[in-house]
């Protein structure tokens, strides 16, 4: 059962990590498409916010999960920052 927050649109955006190599689009209605250099849409999923905790699972089953802190959000060892679109 997925959980999800009553603001789950909280962080849409495009999120990148500071070189620009990892891109994740965080689309309205809880899908997600993340882009590795110059492959785009590498991953494409769903995700659910649980406070400012983020789930992810792509379309394969895969799953992760990462935490936004002080407006940046720690994923998998990396840290995106918020881009303007």
């Amino acid at each position: 059962m997925t959980k999800t927050s009553g603001n789950q649109d909280k962080y849409v955006g495009l999120w990148v990590t500071a070189d620009g190599v990892i891109r994740h689009q965080l689309l309205p209605g809880g899908r997600y498409d993340e882009a590795r250099g110059r492959r785009e849409s590498a991953y494409l999923g769903r995700y659910w916010l649980e406070g400012d905790h983020i789930e992810y699972v792509d379309d394969t089953g895969f799953t992760a999960d990462g935490d936004f802190r002080d407006g940046v959000l720690y994923h998998a060892g990396m840290v995106l920052y918020r881009r303007p679109e």
